[in-house]
């Protein structure tokens, strides 16, 4: 069902700009965390209730910080988009840079996951505000940038890779059918995708 765009309007103002108790805050970040979980596992037809019960919270509560089912995908689709960008970077930090690159590719798959179930909400949502996916892309086609070109500056993958190329062999993964063993084989796919980087490292170019 079609939501209408003052009602999201409304309910973000009065969910995300009112101050929080470190309770509530800990209640709410837990929802949101649970609901990305949820999301993925069962698409958007899962229940706000089993939400609410997982998350240990009664749906009064869960409703207090999401009046609307849209409300709570929003803020899951940020949260989850967030969370990737920002593993470039602590990935980054961490691991040699090719490491870096197949991990930060391995979380992608879990992110088109939570993406993928929430996709019904988000067509709505794109109605609604335009900015939200145009904004979320550009960030993490950055993020994925950064890895790519690190990886091909020190030589731990082939010099000719661009990242747009690499990003759209990713995105493939968003359209493969959804399967039980759909997560696992997006993951040997992002090793196939790996070997096939590093092949011929510090010679092509």
């Amino acid at each position: 069902m079609a939501v209408e765009p003052s009602v999201i309007a409304e309910t973000k103002t009065a969910a995300d700009t009112k101050p929080l108790r470190a309770d509530a805050r800990r209640n709410r970040d837990r929802l949101v965390e649970v609901a990305a979980s949820v999301f993925a596992e069962r698409g958007i037809d899962a229940s706000l209730e089993d939400i609410a019960r997982r998350a240990g919270v009664g749906i009064g509560t869960l409703y207090r910080h999401f009046p609307t089912r849209e409300h709570l995908v929003e803020v899951v689709y940020r949260r989850e988009a967030e969370a990737l960008c920002a593993a470039a970077g602590e990935l980054a930090a961490k691991h040699p840079s090719d490491v870096a690159l197949e991990e930060w590719m391995r979380r992608f798959v879990d992110y088109i996951a939570t993406k993928r179930g929430l996709a019904t909400s988000l067509r709505i949502l794109l109605t609604t505000n335009s900015t939200l996916f145009s904004d979320t892309s550009g960030r993490v086609s950055q993020a994925l940038r950064q890895l790519v070109e690190a990886a091909v500056a020190d030589g731990t993958i082939r010099g000719d890779v661009d990242a747009s190329d690499v990003l759209h062999a990713l995105s493939g993964i968003y359209s493969a059918p959804d399967t039980p063993e759909w997560r696992d084989r997006s993951r040997r796919l992002v090793k196939l995708l790996m070997d096939g980087l590093r092949f011929g490292a510090n010679s092509a170019g």
